[in-house]
């Protein structure tokens, strides 16, 4: 798993590489009212593309990759992705 965040700056999909995000343009205007979608990251681990949400993208709540191949379970701490510790 790629322990990295890389940050991506204008949307071009074929530059989405595990571990990068793109903040949304419109970011906090959809999903739900208390934790809107803020960015679309690529799966450190796999690479598949998903939304996640401000408190996801400020480390309050982990990511999980929604692959159907991949486990990934995550932090985003800053630009670094810490593995989420069995609990």
């Amino acid at each position: 798993m790629i322990g990295e965040l890389s940050i991506l700056s204008e949307w071009i999909p074929e530059q989405m590489e595990p571990g990068t995000i793109f903040v949304l343009e419109n970011a906090g205007e959809m999903g739900d009212r208390d934790d809107p979608f803020w960015a679309v990251l690529a799966c450190p681990g796999c690479g598949q593309l998903g939304l996640v949400t401000r408190k996801q993208v400020v480390g309050l709540i982990s990511v999980m990759c929604g692959s159907k191949q991949c486990s990934a379970e995550f932090f985003i701490r800053d630009e670094d992705l810490v593995k989420r510790k069995p609990s």
